[in-house]
């Protein structure tokens, strides 16, 4: 039984910064896809960012480039988002995905991914 748990989430104000965690246990990652997705009330599934996790090669959204980093600790098997200068349209539920069979062309894709944590709501006042 693969569980994440992200933490982390809450409410801040524009320009402000968060961290998101992801833990897992369950599952000792190795050359899965790790991703953070995001979901608006009523909105899809969006793609945050993702790193493949043996060798820490990081992927971002446009909207998140510049502001945004994903990382990972190896001896925590945790993921990380830091989250700088955020802004109201970054309001949405935070999710944390993992793909054990991760390959590159799929990182950016919702559908690849088989464990999803309960997700963590980010609320980015005006």
């Amino acid at each position: 039984q693969v569980d994440l748990a992200e933490s982390g989430g809450g409410l801040v104000q524009a320009g402000g910064s968060l961290r998101l965690s992801c833990a897992a246990s369950g599952r000792t990652f190795t050359n899965d896809n790790m991703g953070w997705f995001r979901q608006s009330p009523g909105g899809t599934r969006e793609f945050v960012a993702g790193l493949r996790w043996h060798t820490g090669s990081t992927h971002s959204a446009e909207s998140a480039k510049g502001r945004f980093t994903i990382s990972r600790d190896k001896a925590k098997n945790t993921v990380y988002l830091q989250m700088n200068s955020l802004q109201p349209e970054d309001t949405a539920a935070y999710y944390c995905a993992a793909d054990p069979g991760g390959i590159m062309s799929s990182i950016r894709k919702p559908d690849a991914y088989d464990y999803w944590g309960r997700g963590t709501q980010v609320t980015v006042s005006s």
